[in-house]
């Protein structure tokens, strides 16, 4: 299969040579691609914009011995501009795509995809808080990914909730009789407000308290680097005031 095509959305890009680029993306069908973008950096370049970070487009590839060679990219959704138009909305944005890249293989999923899109679009379009929507875009993707955590029932005995310690390294709340010594103890209001980023349960999301917000915030941040082992590079500097 020399020429294929695909949905893709542009994880990141690296300059290689003087008018080229390498392009990550992550596809609808292929999974996660690599490949060459051709004389992209010109200001003649036909389809440079369509292949910056946050960008959806159809490309089509030829494939290549170590990277593919992109011969064709038609934009389908561009949330680059308005993602990058807020700080906010540009640093959460830079996170999702840091962690789908760390996430997915060459396999790649589709849920994977389609959870990514929608996160990007919901960031342009404003529909709720960049923080929010980071946070609820990680518990999901790591969900995906076979790391779902408990917000109600113990994850170590199954015992039925509520709890309100939780430990990353068990998979999410435990019960008091498990609870290691040090156990961050959670509001009940922010498991509630966890509960709801992993369900999608924006009406209680929108309207979760500032203080529930930020300890679910590091909530998240301290489960997703645990999972990824790698630390996020880009997490430490989303704007949580957003």
């Amino acid at each position: 299969m020399p020429l294929y095509r695909d949905e893709a959305v542009v994880l990141r890009t690296h300059k290689l040579g003087e008018a080229d680029r390498i392009v990550t993306m992550l596809s609808r069908q292929h999974g996660k691609i690599r490949a060459v973008a051709k004389g992209v950096r010109r200001t003649a370049s036909k389809f440079g914009a369509r292949l910056e970070p946050f960008m959806v487009a159809d490309v089509q590839l030829y494939e290549g011995r170590s990277l593919d060679i992109i011969t064709q990219a038609e934009s389908l959704a561009s949330y680059g501009a308005d993602i990058s138009a807020d700080y906010g909305c540009y640093t959460a944005a830079s996170a999702m795509v840091e962690t789908a890249d760390k996430i997915t293989d060459d396999d790649g999923s589709l849920q994977q995809y389609l959870l990514l899109v929608g996160a990007l679009r919901s960031l342009a379009r404003r529909e709720h808080g960049p923080s929010v929507t980071l946070d609820s875009y990680l518990l999901r993707s790591l969900s995906i990914a076979g790391w779902a955590p408990s917000f109600v029932d113990c994850a170590v005995t199954g015992e039925p909730g509520p709890h309100t310690y939780f430990v990353p390294q068990l998979g999410g709340v435990v019960a008091d009789s498990v609870a290691p010594p040090g156990a961050a103890r959670l509001d009940p209001a922010t498991v509630s407000l966890l509960g709801a980023l992993l369900s999608g349960d924006w009406t209680t999301v929108d309207t979760a308290s500032d203080l529930s917000r930020n300890q679910a915030s590091g909530v998240v941040a301290a489960y997703t680097q645990f999972h990824l082992e790698r630390g996020l590079r880009s997490l430490q500097h989303v704007d949580r005031r957003a």
